[in-house]
């Protein structure tokens, strides 16, 4: 972390204003669209537009949104429910602990950091480690607050409009909308990488999740994870050490 920030003369309130023109970026307009797959998926289910829209503000992440649908239309006590999200989530771990130290100044308070963290998933995750070095340091929560606090009330609001105006959608229209982020994090990691382990290891990791399913059914992502990783790794640094031999 630098013990300094350097002067920025156009302050916070010009940089939050930049994360908010972010609402117009390709992953913000592309998680706007899958939450329209949201708000169609929430009325087949019977949830009505006031139970979609508040989802929608406090558990910030779709896929972990569906879970919760699915978990009321089977009938699931509360605290499973609240089991299977939160268990759904704790893929945000890993992002809290790589974006914080990206966008913490000398002079931020833990309760804006904590605040914050609320807001880490995959479209604001990408959207900040891709443009938040360009930012002063001082200013990055600043911007990426802007971002992810007006994201989440934009799509607050598409889910309740969409919900009152869109007749039942066919659910193959619904699941391929939910779909379209997954997709863009997938590209999107792959350009952000700045070395080349960890572009192999979109490939490793996906490489090894099916024979992760196969023999640990239960635990595939995380055997898929650590290995595909360590052989990315592995690789990578064998290609380092060729190209300088």
């Amino acid at each position: 972390m630098e013990n300094l920030d350097p002067v920025d003369p156009r302050g916070s309130a010009y940089w939050a204003l930049q994360g908010v023109k972010g609402i117009a970026s390709a992953p913000a307009l592309i998680l706007i669209t899958a939450f329209v797959g949201f708000a169609g998926l929430s009325r087949d289910a019977g949830l009505t537009w006031v139970e979609a829209s508040f989802m929608t503000a406090v558990v910030w992440a779709l896929p972990a949104n569906i879970i919760l649908v699915g978990a009321i239309t089977a009938g699931a006590s509360l605290p499973a429910a609240a089991l299977a999200v939160g268990l759904s989530s704790i893929r945000m771990m890993p992002m809290v602990v790589a974006l914080m130290p990206e966008i913490v100044g000398a002079r931020t308070r833990r309760t804006t950091l904590l605040f914050l963290s609320h807001f880490v998933a995959i479209t604001g995750w990408v959207f900040a480690m891709e443009r938040a070095r360009h930012v002063p340091r001082a200013q990055r929560t600043a911007f990426f607050g802007g971002f992810a606090v007006t994201l989440t009330a934009a799509n607050t609001v598409i889910v309740a409009v969409a919900f009152n105006l869109m007749g039942q959608l066919p659910a193959l229209v619904t699941g391929a909308l939910a779909f379209l982020t997954p997709v863009y994090f997938l590209v999107s990691l792959f350009g952000s990488a700045r070395d080349l382990s960890g572009r192999l290891a979109l490939f490793t990791g996906m490489a090894a999740l099916p024979p992760a399913h196969y023999f640990w059914p239960k635990f595939e992502l995380l055997v898929a994870g650590i290995v595909g990783g360590l052989v990315a790794y592995a690789a990578g640094q064998w290609a380092e050490g060729r190209r300088r031999t």
